[in-house]
């Protein structure tokens, strides 16, 4: 009927004009997104270099071959300081055999940047400062410390440590590497520091004259002073 034709003209001029209305929102939104990625272009750059520098300092990156983070590579140049340090006492504690030096080879799947090796003057050859004996990383160790106070001090302003405490290990030497121990040490006091040992070793008792010895009592324990 023409009631009804009349209706359904109605109905279809009003889906034609919400479909034109739909029509002119989506292209509005089309330009707002199309003017958001371009704003989004440089930050998506800047975020891709950024996101690359974070990748290379924390050792993650494919570029870092070593998988060596910032920090570890900024103290691997003072451990190579201090293993230089150390390598003077040591030498002459070993006799000239041992030398420290800083290896930033990987581990296995680890990361890599603070290793040490020594080199063995008998074979010439590098190897895992773990396949040292007992007085041997002794001997290491208290090179070590010496060449960090070493180069704290140069480093530090003029700022000295004059004191130093070494607890134990002493029971690990033979006599010959005692007595080479003792002259580096000795040599230090000449230097105006202060090496204080904390020893239980008999014979350490018969080297050194100054001696602040704990006694144990009923009532606790007490200090007692020996020779100056």
């Amino acid at each position: 009927t023409a009631a009804e034709a009349a209706r359904r003209t109605r109905d279809a001029a009003s889906a034609r004009d919400a479909a034109r209305r739909r029509c002119a929102e989506l292209d509005r939104l089309s330009a707002r997104a199309a003017t958001a990625v371009r704003r989004l272009g440089p930050l998506r750059e800047d975020y891709d270099r950024v996101a690359r520098l974070a990748a290379l300092t924390a050792g993650t990156s494919a570029d870092n071959e070593r998988r060596m983070r910032l920090e570890s590579y900024v103290l691997a140049a003072r451990l190579e300081q201090v293993a230089a340090a150390a390598t003077v006492r040591l030498r002459r504690m070993s006799s000239g055999r041992y030398t420290l030096v800083h290896s930033d080879d990987r581990s296995g799947r680890g990361r890599s940047g603070l290793g040490l090796h020594v080199v063995d003057a008998w074979t010439g050859r590098a190897r895992d400062t773990a396949t040292l004996s007992g007085g041997e990383t002794f001997f290491a160790s208290l090179a070590l410390a010496l060449g960090l106070a070493d180069v704290v001090t140069d480093e530090a302003g003029g700022v000295r440590l004059d004191t130093l405490f070494i607890d134990e290990g002493f029971g690990t030497l033979d006599d010959q590497a005692l007595d080479e121990v003792l002259d580096v040490l000795d040599s230090l006091r000449e230097r105006d520091r202060s090496v204080g040992i904390v020893s239980h070793v008999a014979d350490l008792r018969r080297r050194i004259h100054a001696q602040l010895e704990v006694v144990k009592g009923r009532s606790g324990s007490e200090l007692r002073q020996r020779g100056h």
